[in-house]
């Protein structure tokens, strides 16, 4: 009877493996909500949300100066300048992301809205482009770049 008890508690114990496998969210869905929280953390001028995901040795091309941030002390003095450029920022909002995931590569490509009042008062309107690469460093997606753009005009 006991080992009647033990094969139930095995199979039951295996049932429960398989469906939290297949419950388990896939890297892009991991991918497309580290992203979707950064731009909320944007929003809400939350720097441990925006600094959370980042490589050490992360690099960004931005669209203000300077031409490149090659570590987190840089990417954050990016974060100062563009906060302080707003008396509020009113919208960072992703309108368009796509998400190609390999098993320690992904690379994602959003198209995006920010909008605000500068502290001159006057509103500003920016559609833009970014493209973000990210490594899977001991099972979490790390962003190690940043490339924000602007069409040329």
């Amino acid at each position: 009877m006991n080992d009647k008890v033990m094969i139930a508690r095995i199979t039951s114990n295996m049932g429960d493996l398989m469906s939290a496998s297949s419950t388990r969210p896939t890297d892009e869905a991991v991918i497309r909500t580290l992203i979707e929280d950064w731009a909320e953390a944007v929003r809400f001028k939350d720097y441990d949300t925006i600094l959370s995901n980042l490589s050490s040795d992360m690099s960004m091309f931005d669209v203000p100066a300077p031409l490149q941030s090659k570590c987190l002390d840089e990417y954050k003095k990016t974060w100062d300048t563009f906060f302080d450029r707003y008396q509020e920022v009113c919208s960072f909002d992703i309108s368009e992301m796509k998400i190609q995931a390999g098993s320690e590569v992904a690379l994602v490509t959003v198209l995006m809205r920010c909008a605000g009042v500068e502290q001159g008062g006057s509103a500003l309107e920016l559609d833009l482009r970014l493209a973000i690469g990210l490594h899977k460093v001991a099972g979490q997606w790390l962003i190690t770049h940043e490339h924000h753009s602007l069409p040329a005009d």
